[in-house]
């Protein structure tokens, strides 16, 4: 069974960067491509940003593109996601969550791809 614990989340001004970590329990994780999701009060769970098993490629989806940036150390099971030039609209819980596909490519920005979630971090932009 795969644990993943997400942290880092917290309140912040509109501007400011958050840095949010998810390390990951068993010895496959650099097998995966991994993701970040999020989602906010009333809304669905929606893709942020993807990375593959080696972190050479990633993934955003429009909205943070520039903002973020997803990357990986495969020596300490830990997927990050910077967060800079945050903005209200970044509102919400943020979940990390492992692709089901082994040795996959570039990584999905479908939820149903992905077979394990953490717990998920709030994220609070403040205007």
């Amino acid at each position: 069974q795969v644990q993943l614990v997400e942290s880092g989340g917290g309140l912040v001004q509109a501007g400011g960067s958050l840095r949010l970590s998810c390390v990951a329990s068993g010895r496959t994780f650099s097998n995966y491509a991994m993701g970040w999701f999020r989602q906010a009060p009333g809304l669905e769970r929606e893709f942020v940003a993807a990375i593959n098993w080696n972190g050479r490629n990633t993934y955003y989806r429009d909205s943070v593109k520039g903002r973020f940036t997803i990357s990986r150390d495969n020596a300490k099971n830990t997927v990050y996601l910077q967060m800079n030039s945050l903005k209200p609209e970044d509102t919400a819980v943020y979940y990390c969550a492992r692709s089901r596909f082994i040795g996959s490519g570039l990584g999905s920005n479908k939820a149903l791809d992905y077979n394990y979630w953490g717990q998920g971090t709030q994220v609070t932009v403040s205007s």
